[in-house]
């Protein structure tokens, strides 16, 4: 049994010979290092680690197991999300935004301004976009095949998730690679000399831009979501303006940056896994079997982050009521207690309960959407494509909570 500091000491990451153990608070462990191999250790020997402090900041728990992440995120009452829901805000003292955005809002306020959200993002009222998301994501690929060296990031993924939130929202085409921009630097960097303030000054220039325009919809109300959840109540009561922007910011970069990633892991999965691409090509396998394993395969968040409010036991570990704990859908994804041979992609996978979208009361809002912008990219792939050669082995985001590749050099032929 392991416990937290609170409790009996506990032993951090100890190094073996069979690989590195990495600092899950460092960008750079995931970039030059073999996570999968690191997270099949913890699996097998320490399922719920705890994570020492370091650097002035707290030490977390960090969970490996399938099954222990999917309880854990239904645990929603002894674990809350409103200190917040990434590692790097918690490390850093917790979300601003604590309690008044949805991903990082407990119940029973989280459920009233979800059901509200969600009559924006539902299937039945998204279902006219389809077509626009499915021509859109068509022209995209039909730019680039034949034409040699494209970069699947820069041609591809990056216009077709945010200019389809952009599109919901009706935000201005003139202000979206301003939006693009502040998106990448938000959530990951280029290198570790990049100035972490960086990603502080783009949030900011999010939440900014928004509020000009919560502003303006509640001025001239329109038939995009911004203006119908401007006139939503949540408890007998409209949002302030500071609140609307930032469920605006979540939704831009949550519709943006994961769909974006796991765009850009679906390129290269499939080039380089040429007997997986002929599977899907000449329809063996469904298109919507091939997006839940690209899903499961990318994983573009890494983890998610709970703080618990009781004393409460997570496998063999006793966590203690103020404890961080992360849960981490990259381990989760490749447990072979649920997925049988999880490093290998298998297109046609049959069972595949993957956590890429998290799981309970806040399982992704937008998870009908960026399901069906990467199944129109594949629909699009499938019908123009012949072969996708892989140029060069792709750049790792720098980051610790995005996992995937900023840049991909390719060939559609």
């Amino acid at each position: 049994m392991v416990s937290s500091p609170s409790g009996a000491v506990c032993d951090g990451p100890d190094d073996d010979t069979s690989g590195a153990v990495l600092d899950l608070t460092d960008p750079t462990a995931f970039v030059e290092h073999d996570p999968y191999a690191y997270w099949d250790r913890m699996r097998r020997s320490d399922p719920v680690r705890w994570h020492p402090p370091a650097d002035g900041r707290p030490g977390f728990w960090a969970v490996a197991r399938h099954r222990d992440v999917q309880t854990c995120y239904k645990d929603a009452a002894r674990l809350s999300s409103a200190r917040g829901t990434v590692l790097d805000v918690l490390l850093s003292g917790g979300d601003s935004a604590g309690g008044r955005m949805l991903a990082v809002m407990d119940q029973p306020r989280h459920r009233k301004l979800r059901q509200a959200m969600l009559r924006a993002f539902s299937p039945r009222v998204l279902g006219h976009v389809e077509q626009a998301v499915r021509q859109r994501a068509d022209a995209l690929v039909a730019a680039v095949v034949g034409t040699g060296e494209a970069d699947a990031a820069r041609d591809i993924a990056e216009h077709l998730p945010l200019n389809t939130v952009c599109d919901l929202l009706e935000l201005p085409a003139a202000d979206r690679p301003s939006l693009l921009g502040w998106n990448k630097r938000a959530l990951s960097s280029e290198s570790a000399e990049d100035d972490p303030f960086d990603a502080l000054e783009a949030r900011n220039e999010i939440l900014s831009y928004f509020v000009d325009v919560v502003r303006e919809r509640r001025r001239r109300p329109g038939e995009d979501v911004i203006s119908m959840l401007a006139g939503a109540q949540v408890e007998g009561e409209p949002m302030t303006e500071d609140d609307l922007a930032l469920n605006c910011y979540s939704l831009i970069l949550g519709g943006d940056e994961s769909t974006r990633v796991t765009t850009i892991g679906a390129l290269h999965a499939l080039g380089a896994h040429e007997e997986q691409w002929h599977r899907l090509r000449t329809g063996e396998v469904a298109v919507r079997s091939a997006v839940e394993e690209v899903l499961r395969w990318v994983t573009p968040a890494m983890h998610f982050a709970r703080t618990a409010t009781v004393d409460l036991r997570i496998g063999d570990a006793e966590v203690s009521a103020g404890d961080i704990v992360t849960l981490w859908n990259t381990s989760a994804n490749n447990d072979p207690e649920v997925f049988a041979r999880p490093r290998t992609f298998d297109v046609g996978r049959a069972h595949n309960p993957h956590l890429a979208l998290g799981h309970g009361p806040h399982f992704c809002l937008g998870a009908f959407l960026g399901r069906l912008e990467l199944s129109a990219v594949l629909d699009s792939l499938v019908r123009r494509v012949n072969r996708i050669e892989i140029l060069a082995e792709p750049p790792r985001v720098y980051s610790t909570f995005l996992f995937g590749h900023s840049a991909l050099r390719l060939r559609l032929d």
